[in-house]
């Protein structure tokens, strides 16, 4: 991040501190104390346009549970409310000063007149009995003089007042022998009934939606580690923010004991202390896996331990017990949040992915813990708003922290994965040169000694090793093709296409291989397609050569039929549908969706049968993909199959000639045309050269041969030689410096470059270095010829 950013983000979270600041002046259930004196409370001058918070002098009457009417035991003694029984001088020096029970008394001197008045009475430790000017009014729990038959419970309640009365005079009953404290922790609140129920359903509704977004935010990152990353970090996180959950709603405001009053409290108190325990100890966990590099495992280590010594004992031990733990965690807690403000310094110092969230977000956790101690100890109120805040701003931050981990991580797996296409790329085209160049050889020594006569069974044999060898580089072809459309490498070209000369093409490259099977090819042009057209001739003839060599493929007996139809034409476009159509094997409807996938064919049935590698449908698809076109069929099992798409072409101004142009007859090889024309021959690999060097001497050319590109400046000589057939890759001096060095000396006789690459991965790198032209091995006999003599002899 930025220097301005992490400015930017400080100055937006110490407004935000400010304005909460400002919002929590004053507790949000009563907005002023109000002080009784020996147990009196004046409020006749009071307006009640605010909610008050009652405390002062109240009268206590110890060890008694006394009822409206009954006569106390002993003389009361002024308390202080609200305050706990521990402090007060009878308990000194007893073992358990919490437990007992007490009645409190108060009266309220009230305003004449009708008002609608409100109580509201906190949770006490740990049951409690109300009774106004006589009548029972509110009650937590069952209050008794002894661990039988007391019930404790935690609860908000509050009572309307009666409205024309000016003295009410309120009686408490307080039990404890639960809890290690006893009294109250909190104020009696009064005021306006709207206002008071007002106020409370704010609170509530704050609590629940804090629950709900900690509650949420934890399945949320539980599912992102189930689903997607398994770090840690995210895991524990997502645990802390479930358990640190109940907090909101099961302490101070205690909403879920008002969403579910029938809830037992010694199942309740257990989870409060529970979930601080385990919560502190999640988050110094996932601190230790946010930041691994700067965090010491000791300290986590000791913290974690500590912690679920902690949690253990809420378990184990009775709530008196376990109550007191209190203390002593606070120290574990205010280590742990001091240690991780510090981890988050360093992580920040160095720079380390989302530090600066983290950072703020320990601000936020010390603001949330500052108050909750505050609150605990009795300085000050909830200050809920400013507790509201502290827990979004810590929550939001360290969400923060995880999306940045999160995209870091997706970050760095997406350039491994472009490093690794790349590697992946690089390895599969030294691959290719390095498969094609044996391949070469085979080839064409298969094509010399089928050439010097063998005998019946040897011409045979030849012929299926032959065929194998094409089989491979059929396959080689496939793998590499698919590999470059799905790296996004395919360029398609803009230039002028003859519709009609393409789909001849395909036909008759295919023609051959139809005639063994005794099938019948044709091809069916639509009279109405009149006008050339632009688009990429090379892509349009490998879809339909691999459409219609499919189709042969898959064909018994019968017929494959290339057909061309115009759909639709304008002024300067015209669409056109290609279809393949044969009367083969057909697809199953099922098999039908599955076929155009890569590596993928009807049924293994159908693998074993007539091989292949799958590939070429899916290269079909792809390359229509491309074109916005889509590859559809039409099939039933046993009645063949119709593969077809759709694609609208730019028209050219050229337009398609009646009568097909008269190609060029080339002399017959047997009749060695090349006589008396010197070739210079450059190739390092010995098998690659006999096999060049042989045809070129069968056809009546002269050779000579260069290792290297250095050795074929050397030995060219222009008034000797006619063509030079130039590798790319060799030792020394590759082809490509040696025909830089050719025409930047004058010399201008054709170059022709022979490569194992595929013609797309080095074709701008060969005509930039000044070649004419090249042939891709292994080459067929004919095309290497065709190449040779119509460079020898251009007209």
């Amino acid at each position: 991040m930025t220097i301005r950013k992490t400015r930017a983000l400080s100055f937006i979270c110490l407004l935000l501190f400010v304005a909460t600041g400002r919002l929590s002046a004053h507790p949000p259930e009563a907005s002023r104390k109000v002080y009784a004196k020996n147990g009196v409370l004046d409020l006749r001058q009071e307006n009640f346009s605010e909610i008050l918070a009652i405390s002062g002098e109240f009268k206590c009457y110890w060890q008694q549970l006394l009822k409206p009417g009954d006569e106390p035991k002993s003389t009361p003694f002024n308390v202080n409310f609200p305050g706990i029984w521990n402090l007060y001088p009878q308990n000194k020096g007893k073992k358990n000063p919490g437990f007992g029970y007490a009645t409190y008394s108060l009266m309220l001197l009230l305003p004449p007149g009708e008002r609608e008045l409100r109580l509201g009475m906190p949770d006490a430790y740990s049951a409690y009995t109300l009774y106004i000017n006589g009548e029972l009014a509110a009650a937590n729990g069952k209050v008794s003089t002894s661990a039988e038959g007391f019930e404790p419970h935690w609860q908000y309640r509050y009572t309307d007042l009666p409205r024309r009365t000016d003295t009410i005079r309120l009686l408490i009953q307080v039990a404890n022998f639960s809890h290690h404290k006893g009294g109250f922790k909190d104020e009696i609140t009064i005021g306006n009934r709207k206002k008071m129920e007002l106020a409370r359903q704010r609170d509530g509704a704050v609590d629940v939606f804090l629950t709900g977004c900690l509650f949420m935010g934890g399945l949320f990152f539980l599912g992102l580690y189930l689903r997607g990353s398994r770090d840690k970090a995210i895991l524990l996180f997502s645990l802390y923010s479930i358990v640190f959950s109940y907090r909101i709603a099961g302490v101070d405001n205690y909403v879920l004991h008002t969403i579910f009053p029938d809830l037992s409290w010694y199942i309740t108190i257990r989870l409060e202390y529970l979930s601080l325990f385990l919560g502190v100890s999640l988050f110094a966990l996932y601190t230790r896996y946010l930041y691994p590099s700067v965090v010491s495992p000791l300290a986590v280590g000791l913290v974690t331990i500590l912690c679920a010594a902690f949690a253990l004992s809420s378990l184990l031990m009775p709530p008196v017990w376990f109550s007191q733990l209190i203390n002593p965690f606070l120290v574990v807690m205010v280590f742990c949040i001091v240690y991780t403000s510090f981890i988050y310094i360093k992580a920040f110092r160095r720079r380390l992915p989302g530090a600066v969230y983290a950072l703020w977000s320990s601000v936020a956790l010390m603001g949330v813990f500052a108050i909750s101690l505050l609150h605990y100890w009795g300085i000050t109120h909830a200050l809920q708003v400013l507790n509201f805040m502290s827990y979004i701003g810590f929550f939001f931050l360290q969400s923060m922290v995880l999306s940045h981990r999160v995209s870091f991580v997706l970050k760095k797996a997406q350039l491994e994965a472009e490093q690794g296409l790349k590697i992946k790329s690089e390895f599969l085209s030294n691959m290719s040169h390095e498969i094609r160049t044996p391949l070469n050889s085979v080839i064409g020594i298969s094509h010399i000694l089928l050439e010097n006569n063998p005998r019946e069974d040897q011409a045979r044999q030849l012929e299926i090793m032959l065929f194998s060898a094409n089989h491979l580089l059929t396959i080689v072809n496939d793998i590499l093709d698919y590999n470059k459309i799905e790296a996004g490498k395919v360029r398609f070209e803009h230039i002028e296409m003859d519709i009609a000369s393409v789909a001849s093409n395909v036909v008759t490259g295919l023609q051959a291989e139809a005639e063994k099977k005794q099938l019948e090819l044709y091809l069916q042009l639509d009279e109405a397609l009149k006008n050339k057209v632009t688009g990429d001739p090379t892509r349009m003839f490998q879809v339909l050569n691999n459409l219609v060599h499919n189709a042969i493929k898959f064909t018994h007996a019968g017929s494959v039929g290339l057909i061309v139809k115009v759909l639709r034409e304008t002024a300067q476009h015209v669409s056109l549908r290609f279809a393949v159509k044969d009367t083969g094997i057909g697809i199953s409807e099922a098999h039908q969706k599955i076929i155009f996938e890569r590596f993928t064919q009807a049924d293994s049935s159908t693998s074993r049968g007539f091989g292949g590698t799958g590939l070429g449908l899916a290269i079909c698809k792809r390359i229509l993909e491309l074109q916005e076109s889509e590859l559809k069929l039409n099939s039933s099992p046993g009645k063949g199959s119709t593969f077809y798409f759709d694609l609208t072409f730019e028209k050219h101004l050229s337009v398609v000639p009646v009568v097909p142009e008269k190609q060029r007859q080339l002399p017959h090889k047997d009749e060695k045309p090349l006589e008396g024309i010197h070739i210079l021959l450059v190739e390092d690999n010995p098998v690659n050269v006999m096999v060049a060097r042989n045809f070129l001497r069968s056809w009546g050319a002269g050779v000579d041969v260069a290792e290297n590109g250095e050795q074929a400046l050397a030995l060219l000589d222009t008034s000797r030689h006619r063509l030079v057939l130039m590798d790319l890759h060799m030792p020394v001096m590759d082809g490509y410096e040696s025909a830089r060095l050719m025409r930047a000396s004058g010399i201008r006789i054709p170059i022709i470059a022979l490569t194992a690459n595929l013609p797309g991965e080095v074709s701008g790198e060969v005509y930039a270095a000044g070649m004419d032209d090249m042939v891709v091995k292994p080459f067929l006999p004919a095309v290497l010829y065709n190449k040779v003599w119509n460079y020898v002899f251009p007209d």
